[in-house]
């Protein structure tokens, strides 16, 4: 099944440490979306949203992955589904032409919460490894991230990246 990436699971390294199965199928954009890091998450801080919009001059650039089917019910723990993010399937154009896959979207989002900095390094490595246009990077990068206070999540969450 296809899957669409546009936060710290665009990085396949992340993403295959969660869901081994999992393929890169093609870079894509969602139109009438924009990226936000504004979901509550449970350890505090903020995740990421493909908000939708509905103006068509946005857009969230992300990955297609195709997952195996047993794996799909490990992703949907992993992203809280039913605790914060819902499923919608979602038409992304790539280059292979409109693809239909699904994707999380955030139900409970807060202003308040800022991403940490190893989140964020996780969306930005999957961004830089999946070559997203630089502007796009940078939008990322100028999002306001913060340390968190559990070093040893920090460093575990990095880690995967060390080999």
């Amino acid at each position: 099944m296809l899957y669409f990436a546009f936060g710290s699971n665009m990085s396949i390294v992340r993403l295959q440490t969660r869901l081994p199965s999992a393929r890169w199928v093609a870079v894509g954009s969602l139109t009438e979306h924009r990226l936000r890091f504004h979901k509550e998450s449970q350890d505090g801080s903020a995740k990421c949203d493909a908000e939708q919009t509905s103006d068509p001059e946005d857009k969230v650039i992300g990955v297609v992955y195709d997952i195996a089917d047993d794996e799909k019910p490990i992703l949907d723990r992993i992203e809280g589904l039913g605790s914060g993010y819902e499923i919608k399937k979602v038409e992304v154009t790539t280059d292979q032409g409109i693809l239909t896959a699904f994707m999380y979207y955030a139900t409970q989002t807060t202003p308040r919460f800022k991403p940490y900095r190893w989140y964020k390094q996780h969306v930005l490595v999957g961004a830089r490894e999946n070559g997203l246009p630089p502007e796009y990077i940078a939008q990322i990068e100028a999002v306001e991230a913060i340390v968190d206070p559990d070093a040893e999540r920090r460093k575990s969450e990095l880690a995967i990246y060390d080999s």
